[in-house]
């Protein structure tokens, strides 16, 4: 089976020569705008392997020259990887660990035998135990470590790093504010291994590897910026579209202590290593215009007429040739002869996007529709990796699609059970013990149960601990049920909601299990079911806990494994975005519009999921409640066509088509 389709998702083939200059002169002219050497690869796999077979030469030189090659190692999981290949040259090419000495760059501070997620212990099961480096060369903050001793204990590691001849290699990952090893925003180039406080961003990022945001550490013991500095060789490592804003920064941007990885840039020897989504900002994939000859296709000339519209103040159909010649932009006019026949162009296609119909509007011509008419009424399944990311990320869309009588189905693929507060159910609960003592005071048996939950609720757990069998089946009713409210108020019907509970969500902790055969086969029974005309995925590969993305693996899989079927031939995917981003105006192929009344239709159905608001354990690094970010994120949206000169609607949601391919 086909289990990571995701990561061949691809909506805009982009051109090798713009991240593989062929020559030295194509070189100079696509990295202008960069100030960090950056090295850029189709696909985090074939970057891990590149930095690896790098790392893997460096200890072969060493070990040939009798001398030990001493490396600075991130725990990030950026770096995983490269561990994970180096692990493999150990196992199947004979490379040796033994002259490696390896220094933890960072931990995080109290430290804790037992801690669920730290440096140290992603270093040991990824890669030291895996390969032959004597216990004595590993260096790495431990337990012993407390308050009174850890001045002593950083000035020592800076010592030791010196006794062993300085650091080979660093390298690390950049975290989302810029930083690098845990050097927060404010870190100078004179610092050197310290105790840092971690800055509220890079908390927040932290969330998604424990059960409350108690557990979180709020410091870390971390070399300094001047360490990195004075090692020979840096790498920086980054992989994934939620980097891509903070590396333009890092790569392009003038160096300042606020963006700590920037000062990068005056190392002669580092260089980042990115792949395409982590790239994506960078000037020659996001305005290849600006740096030389582009290979203009649809996508990329409606992007460039989007930029220069927001660079002109202008809307589309009042560009001129000037704003296009002052803009790097007069490729377009040779090759469509003026200004007015791309505006035309360009103008259309968005125009073109734009429908009330979801589904497809019956006994029309639907050559320039998103979606095609027939077949009506449709059948369509709406995937929802949680029990509310349908109304989020869809609401209005999915109100339309069962008011314009299409027999609409929604499949939760996750019970959603660890994103709930335990107050919440110690509320459920002692309800529910009134409700027995008044209806049923003699079933002992129930009232032991509800006693043993908020005991255990109580009195018992504590900040890490794993919630009963009973807790998390107690929470994934409470989420089935905000789910069948929410869609009782679209007016779907009860036989028409779908519980997938996959297994790989099934852990009670917030690590999941892999993707397996078991997942995909639910959802084939599924499809087999109900045979959709329509599918809608969640498309959402920024969400920062990764459920998103399985789940889309595992609609995707599902699809695949059952493509020759011919209901599957004739059958249209389109994907969504979550609560974290929106699509990009240029690669917006179906744009739902909603009035003022269906966008509070939409902030209904979202309420309805009422252990989702303030309490709920994982909304990110963003403060807004998911039902504002909805709001804003769709607003947005429909400001943007309305600033390019289309319609003005109070909100947009934003959809891509996904082409299976055979």
């Amino acid at each position: 089976m086909e289990l990571d389709l995701s990561s061949k998702i691809t909506l805009e083939r982009i051109p090798e020569r713009y991240y593989k200059p062929t020559d030295m002169i194509e070189n100079l002219r696509q990295t202008r705008f960069e100030r960090l050497r950056t090295n850029i690869y189709k696909d985090s796999v074939v970057g891990a392997h590149y930095i690896a077979k790098n790392i893997a030469n460096l200890i072969r030189g060493k070990a040939e020259k009798g001398e030990q090659c001493v490396l600075g190692l991130s725990g990030g999981f950026s770096t995983l990887g490269v561990y994970e290949n180096l692990a493999k040259m150990h196992l199947e090419e004979g490379l040796s660990f033994e002259n490696v000495v390896v220094f933890n760059v960072s931990e995080f501070f109290p430290i804790i035998d037992d801690e669920r997620h730290s440096n140290t212990k992603l270093l040991h099961h990824h890669l030291l135990d895996k390969v032959n480096i004597k216990p004595e060369n590993f260096f790495t903050p431990d337990s012993t470590l407390n308050r009174s001793t850890l001045a002593d204990f950083c000035h020592d590691y800076e010592e030791l790093i010196e006794q062993h001849g300085g650091l080979d290699l660093v390298m690390a990952s950049v975290g989302l504010v810029g930083n690098i090893a845990y050097n927060e925003p404010g870190s100078q180039t004179s610092t050197f291994t310290r105790l840092m406080l971690l800055d509220e961003v890079s908390q927040n990022d932290l969330n998604k590897y424990y059960s409350s945001s108690s557990e979180v550490p709020n410091s870390a013991i971390t070399i300094g910026i001047g360490t990195i500095l004075n090692a020979k060789q840096v790498v920086l490592v980054a992989w994934g579209e939620q980097k891509s804003a903070i590396l333009k920064e890092v790569i392009e941007g003038h160096m300042n202590d606020k963006v700590p990885a920037s000062f990068l840039q005056l190392h002669k020897n580092a260089v980042a290593f990115i792949d395409l989504d982590a790239a994506q900002q960078l000037t020659r994939l996001s305005h290849p215009w600006m740096v030389g000859h582009c290979e203009w296709t649809d996508m990329l000339i409606r992007r460039a007429i989007v930029w220069l519209c927001a660079e002109t103040g202008k809307p589309i159909l009042k560009l001129t040739n000037k704003d296009y010649n002052q803009h790097s932009l007069d490729e377009l006019l040779a090759l469509y002869g003026s200004a007015y026949n791309v505006n035309i162009k360009i103008f259309n296609d968005l125009q073109h996007t734009i429908t009330g119909w979801p589904g497809g509007k019956p006994d029309t011509d639907d050559t320039n529709r998103p979606e095609r008419a027939k077949p009506f009424p449709k059948r369509v399944l709406i995937f929802s990796p949680h029990p509310d990311d349908d109304v989020i990320s869809m609401g209005g869309t999915f109100q339309r699609l069962v008011d314009q009588h299409h027999d609409v189905h929604v499949a939760y693929e996750t019970s959603g059970n660890i994103a709930v507060g335990d107050e919440e159910v110690i509320r459920s609960l002692s309800l529910m013990q009134l409700i027995l003592n008044k209806y049923d005071e003699k079933n002992k048996d129930l009232k032991q149960k509800y006693a043993e939950m908020l005991y255990f609720l109580k009195d018992v757990k504590k900040p890490g601990d794993i919630d009963t069998a009973d807790v998390l089946y107690f929470k994934a009713r409470l989420r089935q049920e905000e789910a069948r409210s929410a869609d009782r108020f679209m007016g779907v019907k009860p036989e028409n909601v779908h519980f997938l509970e996959l297994p790989f969500y099934e852990t009670g902790t917030v690590k999941k299990g892999k993707l397996t055969e078991a997942d995909i086969n639910i959802v084939i029974d599924l499809l087999k079911s109900v045979k959709p005309d329509q599918i809608f995925v969640a498309g959402d590969l920024a969400d920062p806990h990764g459920t998103h993305k399985v789940c889309l693996d595992a609609a995707l899989a599902g699809i695949y494994e059952l493509k020759n079927e011919p209901w599957v031939k004739e059958c249209r995917i389109w994907m969504y975005r979550g609560a974290w981003a929106e699509w990009e105006i240029d690669r917006i192929e179906m744009a739902v519009p909603m009035s003022p009344e269906q966008l509070r239709s939409k902030r209904n159905s979202i309420l309805k999921h009422q252990s989702q608001m303030e309490s709920a354990p994982f909304l990110g690094n963003d403060e807004r409640l998911f039902w504002q970010r909805a709001e804003d994120r769709n607003q947005t949206t429909a400001a943007l066509y309305n600033n390019l000169g289309l319609a003005s609607y109070e909100a947009i949601e934003a959809f891509v088509e996904y082409k299976l391919e055979y």
